[in-house]
C-alpha cells in the first residue's frame, strides 16, 4: 500500500511562497498520478494540481501563474511550489496518488499539512 507524506506548511505571509513536499513509499511511484488538493474551514476539498506520471502538469484556474506542480520519481516525491500565496489559499493541503489497473482505480491520501497566509 502507498504511503504519502506531506511537509512544508506553515504560517507565512500574503505575498509569500512555501513550498510542499510529499514524499511516497513504494516501488512504483512513477505509474501513479500525483495531484495537490486543498481543504478550507467550511468547504469542500478541491483540486488544486495534477502531474502525471510523464510529467504533464493541469492547474485550476485560482492557482495557475502563482503555483507549480513538480515531481522527482528517483526520489518518490512530488511538489507544490506556491508563490504570491494570499489569505484565500489558506487551507490545508493534501497529497493525492492514482491509478487505474484493469479497470479498478487505486486512490492514497496522505495526512495533509496546514498553510496559513496571514499578517
Amino acid at each position: 500500500q502507498v504511503q504519502l507524506v506531506e511537509s512544508g506548511g506553515g504560517l507565512v505571509q500574503p505575498g509569500g511562497s512555501l513550498r510542499l513536499s510529499c514524499a511516497a513509499s513504494g516501488s512504483i511511484f512513477s505509474m501513479y498520478v500525483m495531484s495537490w488538493y486543498r481543504q478550507a474551514p467550511g468547504k469542500q476539498r478541491e483540486l488544486v494540481a495534477t502531474i502525471t506520471s510523464g510529467g504533464s502538469t493541469n492547474y485550476v484556474d485560482f492557482v495557475k501563474g502563482r503555483f507549480s506542480i513538480s515531481r522527482d520519481n528517483a526520489k518518490n516525491t512530488v511538489y507544490l511550489q506556491m508563490n504570491s500565496l494570499n489569505p484565500e489559499d489558506t487551507a490545508i493541503y493534501y497529497c493525492h496518488a492514482r491509478r487505474g489497473v484493469l479497470g479498478n482505480l487505486y486512490n492514497y491520501w496522505g495526512q495533509g499539512t496546514q498553510v496559513t497566509v496571514s499578517s
